[in-house]
């Protein structure tokens, strides 16, 4: 039978509740990824030259979308990053505003900031993407799946950071299997394959146990055996970017453990509020092994002491030539509170709600910035949640069932913060800086001196 949208739910939404609870930190960088149009707005020609890039346009017009699709993304990222959109509509019924938005779902981001210097700096195409790097601008969203990845069988993130922390929950920290664990597709990337060497041999063991993911063989078996909340085992995690960033990023952090994050390039929506040796110890790309290495003795060996929620950035001074005297001078800190601060992070401030309020304050501050009247284009189709998972079938349709939102909210959306001061963020840029290179100089002075002893 034809589907059509139904006009039973609700266009507006009066909230039993006022008051609107402050957002988390990392919103601020909402502000940041807006302002190269935030002097001459956006025209509709601006908006036009990003449509090459684009594998979408949506349009949002009296709180109804309309899509108008471009090329096929890679599986289904950009029917769940629109199914993700039209939730935000029914979550909040007529307050998203008027807008027309290009859309690319890639692993890469592609606007460039060297190509728009100078002169050109007003003409910036704006793009929404997945991720992005300090040398681009293409906008910053919330990627496909916080809403379910059908192909590889991993559940929409509510459920999915429920179970994880169900499974993490029922061992104790102390308990759990003491190295750093890590499972994946090495191949996508040099600095996965990179991290394989970091296995055990006969003459050193790296303290990581590192396995490949048979993709072939998994996708085969439906990935049955691959469940996030079966590998929060061990008391370390490791972070590794593949292709671009990974989703598998938030997973890891929701484990419990100290997440092991090899210094990444590119960043997503939410991991600019992070900071090293308070939510995750940061790892050198180009010293993986070693770098693992000390930081799960580390942590072996200060599982006693009550540690601080915060380091601070200033330079800790001690003497190098011994694993102990390292740790002794960090005596202050704790391995399993970096590993709950983590994990406490993203419970607390990657939660739906906050996913779909960034969204929300996204969308709201961009249409700002337009400068035309909103039109639904000839080639675009009004889309709902009805029309796109009554058609659906298999875990697409599963996800979506799940996913839903079934009624508008009764809160409002958290209270957008601030931009930052240019003060501000240079400081807060250096303190997560100072602290990276105070943990590289613990490493490097420690393995350095350690090959200057003579050997027993």
């Amino acid at each position: 039978m034809p589907q059509t949208c139904p006009g039973n739910y609700p266009t507006k939404h009066q909230t039993e509740n006022s008051y609107a609870e402050a957002c988390p930190e990392y919103f601020r960088w909402i502000h940041e990824d807006l302002r190269p149009w935030k002097g001459a707005g956006i025209t509709r020609e601006i908006l036009e030259s990003s449509k090459e890039h684009a594998h979408f346009r949506l349009v949002i017009l009296n709180g109804k979308a309309y899509v108008e699709k471009y090329r096929n993304s890679f599986q289904t990222r950009d029917v769940f990053t629109i199914w993700g959109i039209l939730q935000l509509l029914r979550l909040y019924p007529g307050k998203v505003p008027d807008l027309e938005l290009m859309f690319n779902c890639a692993d890469y981001p592609v606007i460039l900031k060297r190509d728009y210097e100078g002169s050109k700096a007003a003409t910036v195409p704006p793009l929404f993407h997945y991720c992005g790097l300090n040398t681009t601008m293409d906008i910053i969203f919330p990627d496909w799946s916080f809403w379910g990845w059908p192909e590889v069988n991993i559940r929409p993130w509510e459920g999915t950071l429920g179970a994880i922390e169900e499974k993490a929950g029922k061992t104790r920290w102390k308990d759990k299997v003491p190295f750093a664990y890590w499972k994946g597709n090495p191949v996508v990337a040099q600095t996965r394959l990179d991290l394989m060497k970091c296995n055990g041999t006969t003459e050193i063991d790296w303290k990581a146990r590192l396995y490949t993911q048979d993709w072939r063989q998994a996708t085969a078996e439906g990935f049955k055996d691959s469940n996030l909340e079966d590998q929060c085992t061990h008391r370390y995690k490791i972070y590794v970017e593949g292709s671009a960033w990974s989703v598998s990023e938030k997973y890891i952090l929701a484990c419990d453990a100290v997440t092991l994050m090899i210094t990444p390039e590119y960043y997503d929506h939410f991991t600019r509020g992070m900071v090293p040796m308070e939510h995750y110890w940061p790892i050198r790309p180009d010293q993986k092994c070693r770098d693992i290495k000390f930081a799960v003795e580390w942590g072996n060996n200060h599982t006693e002491e009550v540690g601080l929620d915060r380091i601070s950035p200033h330079p800790i001074s001690f003497d190098p030539l011994s694993l102990s005297s390292v740790l002794q001078s960090c005596k202050h800190m704790q391995a399993q509170r970096i590993g709950e601060s983590g994990s406490r992070f993203i419970s607390e401030s990657l939660k739906m709600k906050y996913v779909y309020d960034f969204m929300f304050h996204l969308l709201n501050e961009y249409a700002k910035l337009l400068k035309f009247d909103v039109e639904v284009p000839p080639g675009a189709v009004e889309l709902c949640s009805e029309l796109m998972a009554c058609p659906a079938g298999g875990l697409i349709r599963k996800f979506m069932t799940e996913s839903v939102v079934e009624s508008p909210s009764n809160t409002l959306p958290c209270s957008l913060p601030p931009p930052y001061e240019a003060l501000e963020l240079k400081a807060f840029m250096e303190r997560k800086e100072s602290v990276t290179r105070q943990v590289e100089k613990w490493e490097s002075e420690f393995w350095q001196n350690l090959e200057k002893k003579p050997q027993t």
